[in-house]
């Protein structure tokens, strides 16, 4: 059982995280300031988790303080500079508040384990991913990958991760850097598609003061938070062809330049690179620097959809099933028979993502102690491969009106896409990605992934230069 000291002097999150950790069998103390923490003797605890902002000093004091016990900073802001600053002063992780549950488990587990690691003890629980949650599934397409983990992560080569989205590609990555050399150094993973397009670069690359419009200060970039550790890149496709040339002369050379700086600086960086998209393809069609391509493509991971992992659908269904109890204090459901063979036979377009998401509607709307099909929102698939021939009417039963046999929810929801579909198709050449999703009221990202799950392209314009 892991001792863990809470530094928070916010009482309300402070003994909510503590309760969390509780639950999953960590023994928790709790400080509100650095002196409070300091009078605990914290270098008995296997972990800190601190706030970045405290009464009097900031979270950030503590890392030589307790050393070499690491310490995880919590910022209420999602800012990456302040993420970037406590990485760079010795910080292990960080986490962004208000944060997943589920994410914070997962970092907590995985610095446990790298201390574990360090220490010479044998970790909690042993996994492909070495971590607390491991990958699942025992398929032949997973063992594959899971050698492929195995004999790659040690050899410190860049490494390119292919599959569609909602499939686990970060889990690979975080697999690959656990069992690396690299370990005990930061694993930085940034959304290539999730970033404005005019900030991609100062965000991976950094930036001088009055480099450009709104630079009021010199920032690091994450390739450079990153030295020395793993830098993931998600949805590499999305990258501009000036970042990506960038990013070539990283992979080529080892160097960064800040935006608006002549010096160079050295940085040693493996970098993880995944994406849905056909990058060999895209360079054809002058989308993607070839180059970069032979870079990445040094070794590669294939991960399978969800649909050709029949076997291993049911263990999954039944790992997030109980997350999503325990998020939503509901232990003890079930799935029907029903509900598991809907699961088993679905085609599952949005793979592990949109399991996730239906099994967790299906926690909150279940009324006594099963899921049923209708709490899942799925019915049976209606496009799995070819469509299977459709029954004999009998005589005495008139045909469906206009051809089909979907449901009203179904028509209901189809029309929200159509809607959705005509919407962007219509605005995109007048708004740009931040106004679209303003008016659609989502955000950026469900933009990006609503645009990828119905084919419809992004519109790239000029853009404005930043360096």
């Amino acid at each position: 059982m892991s001792r863990i000291l809470i530094v928070e002097d916010e009482a309300i999150i402070r003994s909510a995280l503590k309760r969390l950790l509780e639950r999953h069998d960590h023994r928790v103390s709790e400080a509100g300031s650095v002196d409070e923490a300091l009078a605990l003797d914290p270098q008995g605890f296997d972990l800190v988790i601190s706030d970045l902002r405290l009464p009097g000093d900031p979270g950030t004091e503590l890392v030589a303080r307790v050393a070499p016990v690491p310490v995880l900073i919590m910022t209420s802001y999602a800012s990456m500079r302040s993420a970037v600053e406590a990485l760079k002063l010795g910080a292990v992780d960080y986490v962004a508040k208000p944060f997943d549950h589920d994410e914070l488990l997962e970092t907590v587990a995985r610095v446990l384990h790298q201390r574990a690691l360090q220490q010479g003890e044998p970790p909690d629980v042993t996994a492909p991913g070495g971590e607390r949650q491991p990958m699942i599934g025992n398929c032949p397409a997973m063992q594959a990958v899971y050698t492929r983990i195995r004999k790659t992560a040690p050899a410190d080569v860049t490494v390119l991760i292919q599959g569609e989205s909602g499939t686990g590609k970060e889990l690979v990555a975080r697999a690959l850097h656990q069992q690396s050399r690299r370990a005990a150094a930061p694993l930085v993973c940034v959304n290539c598609a999730a970033i404005p397009e005019t900030l991609i670069e100062s965000e991976l690359f950094g930036h001088e003061k009055g480099a450009f419009t709104g630079a009021s200060a010199a920032r690091t970039g994450l390739v450079e938070a990153a030295d020395g550790g793993t830098l993931f890149l998600d949805e590499i496709g999305e990258l501009p062809l000036d970042a990506q040339a960038r990013l070539l002369r990283v992979l080529q050379e080892g160097e960064i330049r800040k935006i608006g700086s002549v010096e160079t600086r050295h940085v040693d960086v493996r970098l993880i690179a995944a994406t849905h998209r056909d990058l060999h393809a895209l360079s054809r069609t002058g989308g993607f620097r070839l180059d970069l391509y032979y870079r990445l493509n040094v070794m590669q991971i294939d991960l399978p959809p969800l649909r050709d992992r029949e076997d291993d659908i049911l263990e999954i269904a039944d790992v997030l099933l109980e997350k999503a109890c325990r998020r939503h204090e509901r232990e003890g459901l079930k799935l029907s028979r029903a509900a598991r063979r809907v699961i088993r036979d679905c085609p599952w377009p949005g793979n592990v993502r949109e399991l996730e998401n239906a099994l967790e509607r299906g926690v909150i709307l279940a009324e006594g102690h099963l899921i049923h099909p209708d709490d899942l929102g799925i019915g049976p698939p209606p496009h799995a491969g070819a469509a299977p021939p459709a029954p004999p009417i009998p005589d005495d039963e008139p045909p469906a009106s206009g051809g089909g046999e979907r449901p009203d929810e179904e028509e209901e929801d189809l029309s929200l896409e159509d809607y959705f579909q005509h919407f962007v198709l219509e605005h995109q050449d007048q708004m740009s990605e931040t106004e679209l999703a303003q008016k659609l009221g989502i955000s950026r990202k469900c933009l990006w992934e609503r645009r990828q799950r119905l084919g419809i392209p992004r519109k790239k314009g000029p853009r404005r230069s930043t360096g």
